[in-house]
């Protein structure tokens, strides 16, 4: 259940998430340490399956979402950046939609790097817990981009001032920062001890009544998506696709500044 391990060895056959089943609870965690975690069409549809075995599962009381190495999520995988950006963020929706229809408790348990799409994941999960090497940013604007699709479930996590300042400035913010500001529920020494406390609670709780209640913990979120996903995905989609942001993503893979940055003299 830790949050964070030693860097993995990969080979090319490794899942890029990795499922284990304890009492109740299914650990899904994200193992593809050559690209930080980045949200690939392929650790995305490890992380779809993933929930959807868990949903179904009337034996599963919770979800802990977890990762290996000093990234949680590193956000989108800009190596797969010539694909069709309309996909890319379907899969977006998708999966953020499938951490908030999750009939279980999904629990964050960080340790790590978070940046860009993969702040979409911790504002989608019900807790989430993070330790003292955590950091979280939203780089988009940086890039080119805009956190579109993910506004969706950091924005309602927020606070309106604390939104203005990390979605404008691309500034990372450590755990204690985070749990300030309402990203992140608790900033913990120990991530794994606390979750483990937090488990001991779900496995006392029937599946029909952590189903009903989440709902409605997550009603006006997934309101929002029935309501202003398109709109917001065909957005993503025109910005991933615009000169601006080819140039920003590859002034990022090139470690370069981007031709629009200011430097004072």
């Amino acid at each position: 259940m830790a949050a964070k391990s030693p860097e993995p060895t990969e080979s090319p056959e490794s899942p890029p998430v990795r499922e284990e089943r304890d009492a109740g609870v299914v650990t899904l965690t994200l193992d593809s340490p050559r690209n930080r975690n980045a949200l690939s069409s392929a650790l995305v549809a490890g992380l779809l399956d993933g929930l959807r075995r868990a949903g179904a599962d009337p034996d599963v009381r919770a979800v802990v979402l977890t990762h290996t190495g000093g990234t949680f999520c590193a956000g989108a995988d800009l190596t797969e950046a010539g694909s069709d950006p309309g996909t890319r963020t379907a899969q977006m929706v998708e999966v953020l939609r499938a951490v908030l229809e999750t009939p279980k408790p999904v629990v964050g348990s960080i340790d790590g790097h978070v940046r860009a799409g993969g702040m979409g994941l911790v504002g989608a999960c019900d807790v989430v817990i993070a330790g003292p090497s955590s950091t979280f940013a939203l780089t988009e604007a940086r890039l080119g981009l805009a956190p579109s699709i993910i506004s969706l479930t950091v924005l309602p996590r927020l606070t309106s001032r604390a939104a203005s300042r990390l979605f404008l400035s691309g500034e990372k913010v450590g755990a204690a920062e985070a749990a300030a500001y309402g990203l992140i529920t608790e900033a913990a020494d120990d991530p794994s001890a606390a979750i483990r406390s937090l488990l001991a609670s779900f496995r006392l709780s029937s599946p029909q009544g952590l189903a009903e209640t989440k709902k409605l913990t997550t009603a006006a979120v997934l309101d929002a998506f029935d309501r202003r996903a398109d709109a917001l995905a065909a957005d993503s989609a025109r910005l991933f696709a615009s000169a601006e942001a080819r140039e920003g993503m590859m002034a990022f893979l090139e470690k370069r500044p981007p031709s629009w940055a200011v430097v004072r003299g």
